[in-house]
């Protein structure tokens, strides 16, 4: 199964994995080669991170507990007319890093993952592994494209974790939609003979996914694409 992105979304999620790492790749320090240099870099991005996520926290609280009391002086209200105190101002402040921590957290993750005594094991324990992903083949629909080569269609899709998928084409004959191809590589070009240029017939097309030879999921959208022009 295919794993998401191991990095968290938000700034909070990407603190906490700093931390967490800071915490626990000491103990796989000497057998994935991580430097003491490279341990105190982390250390330091995590402490000047959780550092300016906190400030951003209070000054924003702050704003907000201003707002507040602005729209209390201008429409009145129950409550005393008093201003937040502002945020304390630390008398030692951490150590400045140079900009780009999560950009240094991605390649050391890469660095990490690369070394011949990585493990899966490892990767679960320093959470830098994401969630496994499970799609429901029940789910599954193509979604086709088109494109024109030597005035032949060509019908474009993708694979997916599909065996291979089968095109059903309407020629605008009266027969409606009937069964074209059964392809397991991307992309397909439609060889028949081609309509007298100059009618602008609409050939169009549908396809659903095979898995084990067994049709899944929903049909794809028709594509529709003129040939004969």
């Amino acid at each position: 199964m295919p794993n998401s992105a191991f990095m968290p979304v938000d700034d909070t999620g990407k603190v906490e994995l700093l931390e967490h790492l800071v915490a626990i790749l000491i103990k796989y320090a000497h057998l994935l080669a991580i430097s003491d240099a490279v341990m105190l870099q982390l250390n330091k991005d995590a402490v000047a991170l959780r550092r300016a996520l906190t400030k951003l926290q209070q000054v924003q609280s702050y704003a907000h507990n201003c707002t507040a009391q602005k729209n209390h002086l201008r429409d009145g209200g129950p409550g005393a007319a008093n201003w937040p105190v502002p945020p304390a101002v630390d008398e030692i402040e951490p150590e400045m890093v140079t900009p780009g921590i999560i950009p240094r957290l991605s390649a050391l993750v890469a660095s990490i993952k690369a070394n011949p005594n990585y493990t899966n094991a490892i990767g679960q324990d320093l959470k830098i592994i994401g969630a496994e992903i499970i799609t429901d083949p029940a789910n599954w629909q193509p979604a086709l494209g088109g494109k024109m080569n030597a005035a032949h269609p060509i019908i474009l899709w993708t694979k997916g974790r599909a065996t291979a998928i089968e095109i059903w084409v309407d020629r605008n004959d009266g027969n409606g939609f009937v069964f074209f191809a059964i392809k397991t590589t991307p992309n397909t070009v439609d060889n028949t003979p081609l309509p007298d240029k100059g009618t602008g017939v609409i050939w169009k097309y549908k396809a659903i996914y095979l898995l084990n030879d067994e049709q899944v999921g929903r049909w794809s959208d028709v594509m529709s694409i003129a040939v004969g022009v």
